[in-house]
């Protein structure tokens, strides 16, 4: 059964840091690039990043550059978003996802639609 899992989240004051991270069980990351996406109350969802199959390329929403930053280990099964220097307007459920591609496709997609398999979303409270 292919399942991913996110874990890392909780309260964070302004400013501070969080890792979150993204490990599947049941399949194998290697063929799969990784969107991560939040959600706040009452809003629709939003692709924040993304990674490739290989890590070579990723993505990310304009809110986030310079600030998030995702990477992969695939020895390990796990994908990580990196979350530094939060703000209260992260403050969302985070969700990971995956997307089969191509060995020779090193591009991903921030587009919810996109995604094929879906982690059941951890909390991130970003608040003083």
């Amino acid at each position: 059964q292919l399942q991913l899992v996110e874990s890392g989240g909780g309260l964070v004051q302004p400013g501070g840091s969080l890792r979150l991270s993204c490990a599947a069980s049941g399949f194998t990351l290697d063929y799969y690039a990784i969107g991560w996406f939040r959600q706040a109350p009452g809003k629709e969802r939003e692709g924040v990043s993304c990674i490739s199959i290989s890590g070579g390329s990723t993505n990310h929403a304009d809110s986030v550059k310079g600030r998030f930053t995702a990477s992969r280990d695939n020895a390990k099964n796990t994908v990580y978003l990196q979350m530094n220097s939060l703000k209260p307007e992260d403050t969302a459920v985070y969700y990971c996802a995956a997307q089969p591609r191509p060995p020779w496709v090193n591009t991903c997609s921030t587009s919810p639609r996109d995604y094929d398999y879906w982690g059941q979303g951890t909390q991130v409270t970003v608040s003083s």
